[in-house]
């Protein structure tokens, strides 16, 4: 791959040998991502304490690590499936902002033409089949994508991310026992931020690990600290390294922590202050600017550029979601069902 390569390490630091494999300006652009993500999430909540989005969304600040060290691995060839929190996701499969937020907006610029909102934003173009709002939805999708890469003979590999809440589900344990059975090329990516909605981990769910449940299904199963990036990203090299040599699935658990309620009507009943405090102290994006900054990867100043870089961005992608123009409703079933005669760009149109 064109972007790995050998970083010099500053002499204070030692790098860690997985981020050694990469070039600086592929962990410039993976810091610049994360950041991308918690932007574009703090923005659209503004925008809709502002009334401009309806509905509700699902929010994944303090997760940024997860979704972009799990994706980093991934080529243009690879498919996810995401969830209903799943911002990171999109952009970690390189999904344009402006199109987000225009989703978000209902407008027809938008990924799904303004008819998905958060929680099922789409880019099959670039291998991203969906974000799911039912906990759980992904699982067998991602299944069936894999089945068919297998079967079609390509090298491509499908990410399936799930919460904690899902590991409870039967499609969780049908979906790992299948995909163990036939060898899949499919990494389950479990983000566990301690809380299905209200519930904790610890009261839903049997075992100490989620991952530990992988030993039920002969595949391995990998428990890391998904606020870590480089932990995240070696992780994934070494599931996707597997699925693309055809030795079959694993279970990659990333133990993170959402810094917002489950969803805008949660009103953190069930969370103490302290306990967010603590994990606000483990903030991934913190952590690994100042892991780059010591490293030698890039300096103050650099950083700020970058900042002031996203803030364009995010300020590019509002300026065009509301200058977007909205659904005509004379488009109200349109979109609904596969149609053979849809065009090629339209959400819904032939396969």
């Amino acid at each position: 791959m064109d972007e790995i390569a050998e970083t010099p390490v500053n002499s204070a630091a030692a790098m860690p040998p997985v981020l050694r494999r990469y070039k600086s300006e592929v962990l410039r652009e993976a810091l610049r991502k994360m950041i991308l993500v918690r932007r574009f999430e703090e923005s659209a909540e503004q925008a809709y304490m502002r009334g401009f989005i309806h509905g509700t969304m699902h929010l994944s600040i303090g997760q940024e690590a997860s979704a972009i060290g799990a994706t980093l691995p991934l080529t243009d060839a690879d498919y996810i499936t995401s969830t209903h929190r799943g911002h990171g996701h999109c952009i970690g499969k390189g999904a344009d902002p402006k199109r987000m937020f225009a989703e978000f907006f209902g407008k027809e610029t938008g990924y799904c033409r303004g008819r998905g909102g958060s929680m099922h934003i789409a880019d099959v173009k670039r291998g991203n089949l969906g974000a799911n709002g039912i906990v759980g939805g992904g699982m067998p999708i991602a299944v069936g994508a894999a089945l068919s890469v297998k079967r079609q003979r390509k090298d491509s590999v499908v990410m399936c991310f799930f919460g904690d809440g899902a590991n409870n589900e039967g499609a969780f344990h049908e979906s790992l026992n299948f995909a163990s059975i036939w060898k899949l090329p499919v990494i389950f990516v479990c983000e566990n931020n301690k809380y299905g909605m209200s519930m904790s981990v610890k009261r839903s769910t049997a075992v100490p690990h989620i991952a530990l449940r992988a030993a039920a299904y002969d595949m391995p199963g990998f428990t890391v600290d998904g606020n870590s990036f480089a932990t995240v990203l070696e992780a994934s090299e070494q599931a996707v390294l597997r699925a693309r040599s055809g030795d079959g699935p694993t279970l990659l658990e990333c133990e993170t922590y959402r810094l917002r309620g489950h969803s805008k009507s949660d009103r953190n009943r069930y969370r103490t202050r302290d306990e967010i405090d603590e994990w606000s102290g483990r903030d991934p994006i913190v952590r690994f600017e100042q892991e780059l900054v010591s490293y030698g990867v890039l300096n103050d100043a650099e950083l700020v550029t970058l900042r002031e870089e996203v803030e364009g961005q995010i300020q590019e992608g509002l300026d065009f979601a509301q200058a977007s123009p909205s659904p005509e409703l004379s488009d109200l079933t349109r979109y609904v069902y596969t149609e053979t005669s849809a065009q090629p760009d339209a959400v819904g149109s032939k396969q």
